[in-house]
C-alpha cells in the first residue's frame, strides 16, 4: 500500500514516471522527465504511447523486456542516466544511438547482449560511470582513454573471472578522474600496464585475470604500478592470479599499502604477504584457499577492524598446482585448521567458498574466539567439519551450501550439524546456533 502511495505520488510529482510492472498509470500530461520502465505480465501501463519523451534525463530499465527503447522519443542533447541492466535484446547496433547522447553521465549496460564497445564512446565527454559488467564486450577501444571525466569503469564477470582487456596503447593524457577499474586483463603484451602508473587517483583496482610471465618487464612494471598507487591512496585491491606466480610475490613490496581497507587475493597463491598484520585500516579479507593455515589466521588476528574473512578458490579441482599446494597443508596442519584464540575483536563474518574445505576447529580454552563473530557462510564439494562453534559467543547463523556432487561423509557431517541440538541439554541447545542448508 505504501508504495502504491509513493509511485502514485511520484507520478503526480512528476518525479518519475512509472512504465509497466504491476501500476495501472494514467499517461502523464507533464513532459516526463524521468521514466522507469518495468517488465510485468500485465497488459496495462506497458507502452510510453502518446508520453512527450522529449525532455527525460533519466531511463532505467527494471527486469528482462524484449519491447523496443523509445530511443527514436528522446533529445539526445540533455539524458544523462541510461541504466539498461539486464535489458533483453540490446545489441551492439543500439550502441550509435547511445553514442549520441553527447551529456550522458552515467551508462549501465549490464547483462545486455553488447558484445563490442565502438569508439564513438569518446563523443560521451560528460561520462562518469561505465557499467559493462558480465557482457560480451572482451575489449576497450582506444578512444576509452578519450573519457577523461570517467571515474568508474566496471566491466568483466566476477563469478567467471572474464575479464576485460584495456587498449594496448598508452594513454596521451592520464584519466586523472578514473577512481575505480574494476575487472580487467593483465596479459604479456599489454602496454596498459605502463597506463597504471599515471592512475594516482585510483581509489579501487580489481584484476580478474593475469596472464604474464614469472620475473618478465610485464611482471615487474606491474608489481611496481600496485606498489606505486597504494602510495598514493588505493583503498580497494583484487588480484585473482590462477596462472601465474605475481600474488607471491607481492611479499617483497617495500612498504605495505597503508590505505587499504579492502584487500583480496585468491588462486595460486603460496603464502599470504607479511605486511598484512600492519593494515590497521583493513575491513574486508579475501585470501585463496590455499593459505587456510593455522599461522595464517595468527597472522592477522590482531587486525582491529577487520570486518569480513573469506577464504575462496575458484580454479577447478583438477588443477595439479592448487592439489598439491593444498594436499602440502594437510601434511602442515595435521589435517585440522584450528582457529586460535584471542584477536578478531571486530569479525563478524567468516567465509569459506571452494571445492574443498578441511577441518575447522575453534580452540577451546578459557580465552574468548572469536567474540564479535555472528555468521559463518560455507559453499563447499566436500566438507571435512566444522567443531566448537558452540565457543562463538556471538554466533547466531552457520549457512551450509552444499554442491551437487558431496560424497557421503560430507552429507553425514552436514547432516550431523543440524541435528546436535537434539541431544544436548535444552541449557546448551539454545546456545547453539541456527544451521541453514540451501
Amino acid at each position: 500500500m505504501i508504495l502504491e502511495y509513493i509511485v502514485s505520488k511520484s507520478s503526480e510529482e512528476n518525479l518519475i514516471t512509472v512504465v509497466g510492472g504491476h501500476w495501472l498509470m494514467p499517461t502523464p500530461s507533464n513532459k516526463v522527465r524521468r521514466l522507469s520502465m518495468q517488465s510485468s505480465g500485465s497488459k496495462h501501463g506497458n507502452s510510453t504511447k502518446g508520453m512527450n519523451l522529449s525532455q527525460v534525463r533519466s531511463l532505467t530499465a527494471f527486469g528482462s523486456q524484449n519491447r523496443r527503447l523509445p530511443f527514436h522519443s528522446f533529445n539526445n542533447g540533455i539524458i544523462q542516466v541510461l541504466d539498461l541492466e539486464g535489458w533483453k535484446g540490446l545489441t551492439d547496433k543500439h550502441m550509435n544511438d547511445i553514442c549520441k547522447m553527447l551529456v550522458l553521465k552515467y551508462l549501465s549496460l549490464r547483462r545486455t547482449e553488447v558484445s563490442e564497445i565502438p569508439s564513438k564512446i569518446e563523443k560521451l565527454q560528460y561520462l562518469e560511470t561505465l557499467d559493462i559488467r558480465e557482457t560480451n564486450v572482451g575489449v576497450l577501444p582506444k578512444a576509452f582513454g578519450q573519457l577523461k571525466q570517467l571515474r568508474s569503469m566496471l566491466g568483466g564477470n566476477k563469478n567467471t573471472k572474464k575479464a576485460l582487456k584495456l587498449p594496448h596503447e598508452k594513454n596521451k593524457e592520464p584519466m586523472k578522474a578514473l577512481r575505480i577499474l574494476s575487472g580487467i586483463e593483465i596479459g604479456e603484451d599489454s602496454s596498459a600496464v605502463a597506463s597504471l602508473h599515471q592512475l594516482r587517483g585510483l581509489r579501487k583496482l580489481a584484476i580478474y585475470k593475469l596472464n604474464i610471465r614469472e620475473g618478465g618487464q610485464t611482471f615487474k612494471q606491474l608489481r611496481s604500478s600496485i606498489e606505486y598507487l597504494c602510495s598514493c591512496g588505493l583503498q580497494t585491491l583484487a588480484i585473482n592470479d590462477e596462472s601465474s606466480n605475481f600474488i607471491n610475490s607481492l611479499d617483497t613490496m617495500t612498504t605495505p599499502p597503508r590505505y587499504i581497507i579492502g584487500l583480496e587475493l585468491s588462486g595460486k597463491m603460496e603464502r599470504p604477504p607479511q605486511w598484512i598484520k600492519e593494515l590497521n585500516n583493513l575491513y574486508k579479507l579475501t585470501l585463496s584457499v590455499t593459505v587456510l593455515r593455522t599461522d595464517t589466521f595468527k597472522l592477522i588476528q590482531d587486525l582491529p577492524k577487520l570486518f569480513t574473512l573469506t577464504f575462496t578458490l575458484s580454479a577447478t579441482k583438477d588443477d595439479r598446482d592448487i592439489v598439491d599446494i593444498l594436499e602440502e597443508n594437510k601434511q602442515l596442519t595435521d589435517r585440522e585448521i584450528i582457529v586460535p584464540p584471542g584477536g578478531f575483536k571486530s569479525l563478524k563474518l567468516l567465509r569459506f567458498f571452494a571445492t574443498m574445505v578441511p577441518r575447522l576447529s575453534f580452540a577451546v580454552t578459557g580465552r574468548e574466539v572469536m567474540p564479535a563473530l555472528e555468521r559463518i557462510d560455507m559453499r563447499f564439494e566436500a566438507f571435512e567439519g566444522i567443531y566448537g562453534i558452540e565457543t562463538l559467543k556471538s554466533l547466531q547463523e552457520v549457512h551450509l551450501s552444499v554442491g551437487n556432487q558431496e560424497d557421503e561423509i560430507t552429507k553425514f557431517l552436514v547432516q550431523d550439524l543440524k541435528d546436535t541440538p537434539k541431544y544436548l541439554d535444552e541449557k546448551y541447545a539454545n546456545k547453539w546456533p541456527k544451521i541453514i542448508t540451501e
